[in-house]
């Protein structure tokens, strides 16, 4: 049973809040007959305040119900939608839209929002990522729901909380407070909070750590060797952008516990992902089972949590991590779109290889040099090997920089192509 004097408290406290000013974010939530929208991420990107954002927009034909606060408590699916029915009688309103936030909080949340597509509403549904993850989504909806990952924000984003706005041209003074911005951006991350209180990130990026840590992996999972799991966690914030071996991994914490601890190495490490704060990509091969097989890439969702464990300034690697992160939010634009690593048996290696259906479309390499003089000649053969062996594909080379930007025709080891350099800030900002 709902208590309509509360349920009066919160939409007053509601409206006050909707009143106050949010800072857009760059995600577009489509509106789809029949299909619900659910917007997922790592624990503080700002799913609330997308919610928020969005009803702002769509005050007359929108009901957005909190899940997690004290008025809906022991709410049942019944209790909803009379909750429903009275916010529309008493803002004289006909509801399209039902925003739930924090949707896991209800007992088979699953029924609830296939009841709602049923009778006709637009469902947009947000989740802790502790709590409601994107395969439990697909598996308990059905098909009938439609995805979209929000991380800390992008460079674009982050320059406007930090009250820039993006020019069409930059001036010499702009384009060093941008680069300024770049820098701090790369290293203490792009958590929103974290962009909104300087002087202050250090705090919030420990808080943030000890959270995810504890409740998005430890207690999620109910995984019952802490110091293994801690281990593993912070393995995985010092060795961001980089190749990762389990095995080794396992056999490390087997001489730290004095057993074998290769089971539970493999176990903790598979549901990591899960908690949204570490992403694997694989090696690309055209056989599913070599590419399950290989070592994979480690990207970590913000590069201000690595600074909690004191992780070295690696320019090269926080670079790599933030083109990986740019990537990963292009597939909500782009699902058909997959991300990879190339390898041979030679080592060369690409730092990404996009394939778009059967095409592989683009091969990036990410490296800190400021000049071509300063690019390892490595990772120039490497890309013009990757070029050579797709050929057919036609695939766009680049080498995204620190500054340096050029296009060349390149001739050496015997490969040649051509190779686009652009800087990171102009790839990050799309200019």
């Amino acid at each position: 049973m709902i208590d309509k004097e509360l349920l009066a408290e919160y939409l007053e406290k509601l409206e006050e809040k909707i009143k106050e000013p949010i800072l857009p974010r760059e995600i577009d939530i489509p509106l789809i007959k029949n299909k619900a929208i659910a917007v997922v991420g790592p624990r503080r990107s700002g799913k609330t305040y997308i919610a928020l954002d969005f009803i702002k927009k769509r005050i007359k034909e929108c009901v957005y119900i909190n899940l997690e606060h004290s008025c809906f408590k022991n709410a049942n699916h019944k209790d909803i939608f009379n909750a429903i029915s009275i916010i529309e009688e008493w803002k004289n309103i006909k509801a399209k839209i039902v925003l739930l936030d924090e949707v896991q909080c209800i007992e088979k949340w699953e029924t609830l929002v296939r009841s709602m597509l049923d009778m006709g509403y637009i469902v947009f549904v947000t989740g802790s990522s502790s709590k409601l993850l994107s395969k439990e989504i697909a598996t308990q909806l059905r098909g009938r729901g439609i995805e979209r990952l929000l991380l800390p924000l992008s460079f674009r984003e982050y320059l406007r909380f930090k009250g820039m706005e993006i020019p069409k041209y930059f001036s010499i003074s702009k384009k060093n407070k941008m680069l300024k911005l770049l820098e701090n951006y790369l290293i203490k991350g792009a958590y929103p909070e974290v962009a909104l209180n300087e002087g202050k990130e250090e705090e919030i990026l420990r808080s943030y750590f000890t959270t995810i840590l504890y409740l998005d992996f430890i207690e999620r999972f109910e995984l019952e060797n802490i110091s293994a799991a801690r281990f593993i966690f912070e393995y995985c914030f010092q060795n961001f952008s980089k190749e990762i071996s389990i095995r080794k991994i396992a056999n490390f914490v087997s001489s730290m516990i004095g057993k074998d601890a290769r089971d539970t190495v493999y176990r903790y490490v598979d549901k990591l992902p899960e908690t949204l704060a570490v992403f694997f990509i694989e090696r690309y091969n055209k056989s599913v089972y070599e590419r399950k097989s290989w070592p994979k890439k480690l990207y970590v969702c913000d590069l201000g949590l690595s600074a909690v464990i004191g992780f070295s300034e690696d320019l090269g690697k926080r670079m790599e991590n933030v083109v990986f992160l740019e990537l990963l939010r292009g597939l909500n634009k782009n699902p058909l779109k997959e991300i990879f690593y190339f390898k041979d048996s030679q080592q060369h290696e690409v730092d990404f290889l996009l394939k778009e259906g059967f095409r592989i479309k683009q091969l990036i390499q990410v490296t800190c040099a400021s000049s071509f003089d300063e690019i390892d000649k490595r990772e120039i053969r490497s890309l013009l090997k990757a070029g050579e062996l797709f050929k057919e594909h036609k695939p766009e080379l680049l080498v995204i920089t620190l500054d340096y930007e050029d296009e060349k025709e390149i001739k050496w080891f015997g490969k040649e192509g051509k190779v686009k350099f652009v800087p990171l800030w102009k790839w990050l900002l799309n200019i």
